[in-house]
């Protein structure tokens, strides 16, 4: 592409997990859509699946918000019956199930979200137009098979799991991809073709930012990749702090609620430890004003913040981008002066 070239309006787009957090991620939409940004491809991993999904088959950034503000997290914990056991349910049906709740309501609420769009399977996303095999589904997203260690890119690992990735549900891909570790039981799936079951886990697991996803392995690309990044306001904080942050506790203290924290801080951490300029070019960090993952009862005073936080990162990213530039620093390994680093929150 030309440098000089006029700014393309087209983007493609990575939602980062991060639960509740995950409101913010609207705020960041919204502010794209303000500046003329469209989306082409968009993907994500748990929470920031969902975003991804519902931007994908055509939700508005005022309706997107609508959804994420007001998911009915009480009414999606369907607890198995172990759970319901006073004192002991909870721990209990982790042992049995691997997890607290089943996950069943969650997958149809989602797909009671996608019917009115009409758009229920990634076939229905597919561009055939397109010549770059990872932007052949206009949707994708994370998961993690723990049976065969390896990280799913769905729906192009579908044949992984014996389903043709056109058939796959949006809705089953999402309830694998936010699978949070005991907090929902895994996806038993098994494959038609081999009688093997796979159990599948959040996809936060192996890669809660994905924003590699769509780059090509050669060549200038068309359009830019933005990154949505969900920020800690100060990620010095020590850890015994981070696993007691969390409001949304079974019994504050016991070694249930320590082992979820820490699946959770670990999905959390491991794709922000290191991020190379190139990939922080291209990436809008969104501080997460101390919300926590699962905090299920956030108010409606913090939701609104989180959506104003995402709203003015990307407004303020938006004043400094250029994809030209880009262009020119990270693809043709032309030196140029950098964007600020002074306020990356990583």
């Amino acid at each position: 592409m030309n440098p000089d070239a006029r700014e393309p309006s087209t983007a493609d787009l990575i939602f980062e997990g991060g639960g509740v957090k995950g409101i913010g991620l609207g705020g960041a939409f919204a502010a794209l859509q303000k500046h003329g940004f469209t989306p082409h491809c968009v993907a994500g991993t748990s929470a920031g699946a969902i975003a991804a999904a519902l931007v994908a088959t055509g939700y508005t950034a005022e309706e997107l918000d609508r959804v994420l503000r007001g998911i009915p997290y009480s009414d999606l914990e369907d607890e198995g019956f172990p759970a319901k056991l006073p004192i002991v349910g909870h721990a209990l049906n982790v042992l049995v199930e691997k997890g607290i709740y089943e996950g069943k309501v969650f997958e149809r609420w989602i797909k009671k979200l996608l019917e009115p769009k009409m758009i229920t399977k990634f076939g229905q996303l597919k561009d055939p137009e397109a010549k770059n095999p990872k932007h052949r589904y206009r949707l994708q997203m994370i998961a993690s098979d723990i049976t065969h260690r390896r990280m799913l890119v769905l729906p192009q690992d579908a044949d992984h799991l014996g389903v043709d990735p056109d058939e796959l549900e949006i809705a089953y891909a999402l309830r694998m991809s936010m699978s949070l570790p005991i907090v929902f039981e895994p996806v038993v799936h098994r494959n038609p073709r081999t009688g093997e079951d796979h159990l599948i886990i959040d996809g936060g697991v192996l890669s809660n930012f994905p924003v590699w996803l769509f780059d090509r392995d050669e060549g200038d690309p068309r359009w830019p990749t933005f990154g949505l990044l969900l920020v800690e306001p100060d990620p010095k904080v020590p850890i015994g702090h981070r696993l007691s942050a969390d409001e949304h506790t079974t019994h504050p203290g016991s070694l249930l609620d320590y082992v979820k924290s820490l699946a959770l801080t670990m999905m959390e951490a491991h794709d922000r430890q290191y991020l190379e300029n190139a990939t922080f070019a291209r990436t809008i960090p969104i501080p997460t004003l101390g919300a926590g993952t699962t905090e299920f009862d956030i108010s409606e005073e913090k939701a609104e913040a989180l959506y104003d936080s995402g709203y003015e990162a990307a407004s303020n990213f938006l004043k400094s981008w250029s994809f030209a530039r880009y262009i020119e620093e990270f693809r043709r390994g032309v030196e140029h002066p950098r964007r600020s680093l002074a306020s990356r929150d990583t």
